[in-house]
């Protein structure tokens, strides 16, 4: 997609600041964070949002939870505690439309719901 954002920024065409990459997900700090950390998980496949998955994304969109595992402890958040967020479509407060875990961390969230 060359138009997407998180497409231009896997590709290397905008700077981030990266944390992690693998075969199949890129990790980099938010630009706007709404918590201490705030990491941005993408599959490096391009796919819009949870409404775009097919059967064959399960795999590589459960990897995004791997890597948060993993990326959860790099960044010290473990033990204390983390929250993932996924957010679909415009009334969720999707913005980029390339399917991407939020993680947050390095203080106590408010309780949501």
């Amino acid at each position: 997609m060359t138009d997407c954002v998180f497409c231009k920024i896997i590709n290397g065409e905008i700077p981030s600041a990266s944390v992690y990459r693998d075969e199949q997900a890129y990790a980099f700090r938010d630009i706007a964070p709404a918590a201490p950390t705030h990491i941005l998980i993408v599959p490096l496949k391009h796919i819009g949002s949870v409404n775009e998955m097919t059967e064959a994304d399960e795999q590589i969109v459960g990897h995004l939870f791997t890597a948060a595992k993993k990326i959860a402890a790099q960044e010290g958040l473990a033990e204390n505690g983390y929250r993932l967020i996924v957010n679909t479509n415009a009334h969720a407060g999707q913005t980029v439309f390339h399917i991407h875990l939020h993680l947050l961390g390095g203080r106590q969230l408010t309780k949501m719901g």
